[in-house]
C-alpha cells in the first residue's frame, strides 16, 4: 500500500560542521537506508513528474543520480547523465560554472538530447544554484528544452530556487530546510 504522507524530514540527518567548520549537512544517506521513506520520496517525484511533460529525466551527479533512475524506470523515460568534465566517454557538450571557490564543468553527451526532447532534471538539493542553472543551460546547449527541476531538499535561505525561478525554470522540492 503506497503511504499518502510521510514527514520525510525526520529521515534526513543534519551534521554541523561538516565538510568544513560553518557548514551544516544536509544527508541523505538515512533517508535512502529507510525502505518506506526511500519508497515515499520516488513516490512524490513521480507524482510531480507525471503533471509535468517530459521526453527524458535528467540527473545531476551524483546523488541526483540515486533519485532520477528510480524515477526514469517508473516512468519509462531515458535517463540523461549530466556529469562531471572527463567522466563520460562518448562526445560531449560542456558547460562551465563558478563554485564557491573557482570553476567547474559539466557535461552531457552529445547524443544524449536533443530539441525534441523536454527534460525534467533531478538532484538531491538546491543551495545557491550554480549547478543547477549550469545544467539547465547544458540542456539548453543540446537544443533541448527543461520541463521542470525536482529537489528533494530546498535550502530556502540560500538563492538556488530564486535563482532558477527568475531565469523561467519551474522548480519543485519535497522538504524545505534552512542552509545555515
Amino acid at each position: 500500500s503506497i503511504i499518502s504522507y510521510m514527514n520525510l524530514k525526520k529521515y534526513i540527518r543534519s551534521i554541523p560542521n561538516y565538510p568544513k567548520q560553518g557548514i551544516l549537512f544536509r544527508d541523505i544517506t538515512s533517508l535512502l537506508e529507510h525502505k518506506k521513506a526511500f519508497h515515499f520520496t520516488i513516490q512524490k517525484m513521480k507524482e510531480i513528474s507525471k503533471k509535468t511533460p517530459h521526453t527524458k529525466i535528467a540527473a545531476i551527479e551524483s546523488r541526483g543520480f540515486v533519485f532520477a533512475s528510480a524515477l526514469a524506470y517508473l516512468n519509462k523515460k531515458p535517463l540523461v547523465l549530466l556529469r562531471k568534465k572527463g567522466k563520460l566517454p562518448g562526445t560531449t557538450i560542456s558547460q562551465k560554472f563558478k563554485l564557491e571557490y573557482g570553476m567547474d564543468t559539466i557535461e552531457v553527451h552529445k547524443s544524449s538530447l536533443n530539441k525534441k526532447d523536454k527534460v525534467i532534471i533531478i538532484d538531491d538539493l538546491i543551495a545557491t544554484g550554480g549547478t543547477a542553472l549550469a545544467a539547465a543551460k547544458l540542456v539548453s546547449k543540446c537544443k533541448a528544452k527543461v520541463s521542470a527541476f525536482i529537489f528533494l531538499i530546498d535550502l530556502f535561505d540560500l538563492p538556488g530556487t530564486k535563482l532558477l525561478q527568475s531565469h523561467g525554470y519551474k522548480t519543485y522540492k519535497l522538504i524545505d530546510f534552512p542552509g545555515h
